[in-house]
């Protein structure tokens, strides 16, 4: 299997899970974005994001999908839950709230801020800002109460979701944590996996907004 990765982007979720298990797996590092910077990429994913995963004939582009699949796919669910559990809807919502909920307004507050900056713009990104940390409402409330997301244990729901909070803290949005969603994240940026994989690759680098 093989992964197309770029540092702090949205396919560390995709890294994270293969260091997690531990699996064995081929990892091409581009800059970002790629389909600015690495056009060639084009060739290999016509879309130009990351993640690009393959293994053997199944091609895959979301980072939580990737996830889910290695959980289910390779039956590792020490690190993921069953359907059969009575928590799975809810391990299913945490993954998918990670980036449809989560994820979404940060990309747009990345883009309008640091790739594509203009003062209109800039006062869009600052309404996205807003938008992700209301969005946190949730998971601040969920966590006053768990230290995981689900079934008292780390899941790929928890590199689901603690992705979006690490590119929140990229974005300089951690100030607005919540105490224990802060707590959180911190507790997830200590798992030896996520140190590997977050160590592949340089940094994404963003300028001071000042």
């Amino acid at each position: 299997m093989k992964l197309w990765h770029c540092h702090g982007a949205r396919s560390l979720r995709a890294l994270w899970t293969l260091e997690e298990l531990e699996l064995d797996y081929e990892l091409e590092v581009l800059p970002f974005p790629p389909r600015i910077f690495n056009r060639e990429y084009l060739e290999v994913n016509s879309l130009g994001t990351v993640p690009y995963f393959v293994d053997g004939d199944t091609q895959m582009t979301e980072s939580a999908g990737i996830c889910q699949y290695l959980v289910d796919r390779y039956e590792r669910y020490e690190f993921g839950l069953r359907p059969q559990h009575p928590e799975y809807g809810a391990y299913l919502n945490w993954l998918h709230h990670s980036d449809a909920t989560l994820t979404f307004p940060q990309t747009i507050s990345m883009r309008y801020y640091y790739l594509e900056p203009t003062p209109e713009k800039q006062a869009v990104a600052d309404d996205y800002a807003k938008w992700f940390i209301a969005r946190l409402r949730r998971l601040d409330t969920h966590l006053e109460s768990h230290e995981y997301l689900v079934d008292n244990r780390f899941t790929i729901a928890d590199i689901a979701v603690g992705y979006a909070l690490y590119l929140g803290r990229a974005l300089k949005f951690e100030e607005r944590y919540k105490l224990q969603t802060a707590a959180y994240l911190a507790r997830l940026m200590e798992r030896p996996a996520f140190k590997r994989a977050d160590d592949q690759g340089e940094p994404m680098a963003f300028p001071d907004r000042g």
